[in-house]
């Protein structure tokens, strides 16, 4: 059975008809995650949430353990994963309110941790098409039944933060074609695919970033109005995307499953028995 972990905001584990609830406190060789993972079913559906700021939003997007959030989630036999965030919009026709279901990433983050190998065990897995197409189909077929305005491709800028963006950067990015702009996803994404899970983003817009002429200022309370007002909608695709892919045959097949396949360049015999270990947890298939 495909087990889900939703990685979000706080409240996004209060889903209608959840049950066989609990907090769960997992370590991992990285450390301890943002916070305990809350667990229930829904319906044939096993359910894995992990606030990623921690509950109450404690931890700023630049010192989230992303490596140890994503190796929690492989050891609870977490499959697929799907991200909920907030981000501000770079496009017109993109207004607050609307769901964005991210296919392609522009990491300008710097200073985090983005990859569970080396020294000792270096891999390379390609990126190309960082989400799971078969998770964003779900996504969008789940957007489309709760008729949630939405689009089903979008590029997602990832800054470093915590700060917003400034104009003459919002500016650039838009020049990119870049469609959002957040501070979470990478390198959230990159992990998911070393540790061969499955992974799906949907992006909440809440904001214009501050390209827009009437949206010159970001504020937290800005964003906060719009991120709560997105909550009830946020829950309802997150239950018609669950019952999707609990009952998804085909997940096994899918490529993501099989992304170190060809990926690690070290030779056996080079290879640190320690980082051996510690990887076990997230590589132990092909280890």
């Amino acid at each position: 059975m495909n087990r889900i972990g939703i990685i979000g905001g706080s409240g996004v584990y209060d889903l209608p008809g959840l049950t066989e609830t609990g907090w769960q406190k997992v370590d991992t060789p990285w450390g301890a995650p943002s916070d305990e993972i809350f667990v229930g079913r829904l319906g044939d559906a096993r359910l894995a949430f992990l606030p990623r700021h921690g509950r109450g939003h404690r931890i700023a997007p630049g010192d989230v353990n992303y490596r140890a959030n994503v190796a929690a989630l492989k050891s609870l036999g977490v499959t697929d994963v799907l991200s909920v965030s907030a981000v501000g919009s770079l496009r017109a026709d993109l207004p607050p309110g609307t769901f964005v279901v991210v296919d392609q990433y522009i990491d300008r983050t710097t200073r985090r941790e983005s990859t569970f190998f080396a020294p000792g065990l270096v891999a390379h897995v390609s990126m190309a098409h960082p989400v799971c197409r078969r998770l964003a189909g779900h996504l969008e077929r789940a957007l489309s039944a709760e008729a949630v305005p939405h689009r089903r491709s979008g590029t997602y800028v990832a800054i470093e933060g915590p700060q917003f963006s400034s104009f003459a950067e919002s500016q650039l990015y838009r020049s990119w074609n870049a469609d959002v702009i957040g501070m979470t996803n990478m390198p959230e994404a990159r992990l998911a695919r070393e540790a061969e899970l499955c992974y799906a983003s949907v992006a909440m817009v809440t904001d214009y970033d501050c390209w827009h002429p009437e949206h010159d200022s970001v504020t937290v309370e800005a964003v906060i109005r719009v991120l709560l007002a997105n909550a009830d909608q946020a829950k309802r695709l997150l239950v018609d995307a669950a019952g999707a892919i609990a009952g998804d045959t085909h997940a096994a097949e899918c490529s993501c499953r099989h992304a170190l396949d060809n990926a690690l360049i070290t030779a056996p015999a080079a290879r640190d028995p320690a980082m051996i270990e510690k990887l076990r947890g997230v590589a132990g298939r092909v280890l």
